[in-house]
């Protein structure tokens, strides 16, 4: 298939395809005019990628996968489904995680920090830091301390909140 086809079943702009190729992710043969000629399974491998993407994996970690996937042939069914098996554990972990920020962050959206004993992201005297970089407790990494603990103090004064 010409790249104008490729891009238009794809719904991906040239310059895209083209960059894909130059990072590897897909592969082209050139005709003897010299234009580009991909495979139709070019075609599910540009999907996969854009789906990929959207899910958030980096364009290395979408490398890797499709490198599970035989160049020289239009993959089979079962060689989909082998690679879908390789991640599964991942995106199921991405989709808890999701969820799990989802359903916390409706409360933190503009709350105002009006219920701080609740706050998932309020850190009084940076006590989160030792726990590393990051919203440790809103994502669940560390459960927040509670209240009036030594670790957190009482609820602050309005003036004093951060």
């Amino acid at each position: 298939m010409a790249i104008g086809a490729v891009a238009e079943r794809t719904g991906l702009a040239i310059s895209a395809i083209r960059f894909y190729e130059e990072q590897g992710l897909i592969s082209a043969e050139r005709a003897p005019s010299g234009h580009r000629r991909f495979r139709r399974g070019t075609i599910r491998r540009l999907s996969f990628i854009r789906i990929c993407q959207k899910l958030g994996y980096r364009l290395d970690e979408i490398r890797e996968r499709l490198d599970d996937l035989p160049e020289g042939r239009t993959p089979t069914e079962a060689d989909w489904s082998a690679m879908a098996q390789s991640f599964r554990a991942e995106i199921d972990e991405r989709i808890a995680g999701l969820q799990q920020l989802r359903d916390k962050v409706d409360g933190c959206i503009g709350c105002g920090c009006l219920s701080l004993e609740r706050c998932g992201i309020w850190n009084a005297g940076d006590t989160a830091a030792e726990l590393g970089p990051g919203p440790r407790w809103l994502l669940g990494d560390s459960p927040a301390p509670a209240f009036a603990s030594p670790e957190r103090p009482e609820r602050p004064e309005r003036g004093d909140r951060p």
